[in-house]
């Protein structure tokens, strides 16, 4: 995989300070965000809801392979120098990497207080991540 796209909640401060986080690693230039407030979600995951794509964040790779919420950490990380490793950790526990995505996910509210990040605008309560690919 050369490139790839995240999809991400541009409501969500934790969800844009973790963004801006993984956009520092990534100094090949290998990920493009997009909000999936943008149009061009919709388009990159035709057929998925407003409110499904809300309740994870999606990697979209040039194949076209959606992996979404803890599933889409593993090749997140091999797109990132130094990130095969945690790769590999992260993809020897997936349940574990999902359980993590899912517990995150739901408190990214508070979570965004700790780090100083504007409260979500989305009800993290009302979403549950679903995993694909």
């Amino acid at each position: 995989m050369k490139n790839a796209v995240l999809v991400y909640d541009a409501d969500c401060g934790f969800c844009r300070w973790a963004l801006a986080r993984i956009l520092v690693w990534d100094r090949r230039r290998r990920l493009r965000p997009v909000a999936l407030q943008d149009g061009a979600a919709a388009d990159l995951l035709p057929g998925v809801s407003t409110e499904e794509r809300a309740a994870s964040w999606r990697l979209v790779t040039e194949a076209g392979q959606v992996y979404s919420g803890g599933a889409a950490l593993p090749p997140l990380l091999r797109l990132l120098r130094g990130g095969a490793g945690p790769a590999a950790i992260a993809g020897a526990f997936p349940h574990v990497i999902a359980r993590a995505y899912r517990w995150v996910a739901g408190h990214r509210d508070a979570l965004g207080t700790l780090v100083g990040a504007k409260a979500c605008s989305i009800d993290p309560g009302k979403h549950t991540p679903r995993q694909q690919g």
